[in-house]
């Protein structure tokens, strides 16, 4: 499960941040994941409670924006939701297509006391 190890960086990255800002408490993680990136969000969220236990991050509410895949076919132009990444466009039949949208995982923000 490729999740915890997700779980694990992003406390990482939110505790070196709050402690560089002399954080006493990570109050608010604020995610984004694409349908697309790969990531179960379910997972992600069991990992990510684990995670922040006895961090600057335990008890943060952690907010999850699920950002819905869009894609845009090179030949025809057709935008269309795909399901996987390698897809063939639904108006042409073509597989020259351009994910725009869903692969993305970051942090948005963090809010700290």
């Amino acid at each position: 499960m490729h999740e915890m190890s997700l779980a694990l960086n992003i406390v990482d990255i939110i505790t070196s941040k709050a402690q560089e800002e002399n954080a006493s408490k990570i109050t608010e993680i604020d995610l984004e994941v694409g349908d697309l990136a790969g990531i179960e969000l379910h997972a992600l969220e069991f990992c990510m409670e684990e995670a922040c236990k006895n961090t600057l991050a335990d008890g943060a509410n952690i907010i999850y924006n699920q950002v819905g895949a869009k894609a845009r076919c090179i030949d025809c132009k057709h935008e269309f939701e795909p399901d996987f990444l390698f897809t063939r466009c639904p108006s042409c039949g073509g597989f020259k297509v351009d994910v725009i949208q869903g692969k993305e995982f970051k942090i948005r923000s963090i809010n700290i006391d």
